[in-house]
């Protein structure tokens, strides 16, 4: 539930689309998701698009996540489970924590719309260096769910009982 009440805090968010084939013009998912982010008012920092390599992924993750205006970063592609699929297994070694409720919440809400081949995505997130990363498959029906139905309110101060948003200050507690 968004409380109206309470101002919006727009938010610095990165794009990633990992993949071998996709470019600017047919990046559809990442497309969606600039849009989308814009319309939610906040701020696309960075859209870029690598391919699926392991070092090209952390390096990549790893300065986008130094950056300082970037609150959270979100990737598309390399979730799945054949050998070109580096997302999950590149970030999770980078990473300090990793957030599974994300890819549980994301599996059973594809699973109302796919049945049982919502197992084929590892989709998760995690934090690296403190930052959100959201790892989202590179369909764009897929993308379009976890930003409709997860992360429009989970970036979005006003949602509650709670957010990721008033959670990042205290991101760096010890």
């Amino acid at each position: 539930m968004i409380d109206e009440k309470i101002e919006f805090l727009q938010i610095g968010i990165a794009i990633v689309t990992v993949s071998d084939t996709r470019n600017i013009d047919n990046d559809k998912s990442g497309n969606y998701l600039k849009k989308s982010i814009f319309e939610k008012r906040h701020n696309v920092i960075k859209y870029e698009i690598i391919k699926d390599d392991v070092n090209l992924i952390q390096d990549t993750l790893r300065e986008l996540s130094n950056d300082s205006s970037i609150d959270a970063i979100i990737t598309t592609g390399g979730t799945g489970l054949t050998g070109r699929d580096n997302t999950i297994d590149a970030i999770k070694d980078i990473s300090e924590i990793e957030i599974p409720g994300f890819g549980e919440l994301f599996r059973y809400l594809s699973y109302k719309k796919i049945g049982t081949s919502t197992i084929q995505s590892r989709s998760t997130a995690f934090l690296v260096n403190k930052k959100y990363v959201f790892c989202l498959p590179g369909s764009t029906s897929a993308v379009k769910d976890a930003w409709e139905q997860i992360l429009y309110y989970q970036l979005d101060i006003r949602h509650k009982p709670c957010n990721f948003i008033e959670l990042i200050p205290r991101l760096n507690e010890k």
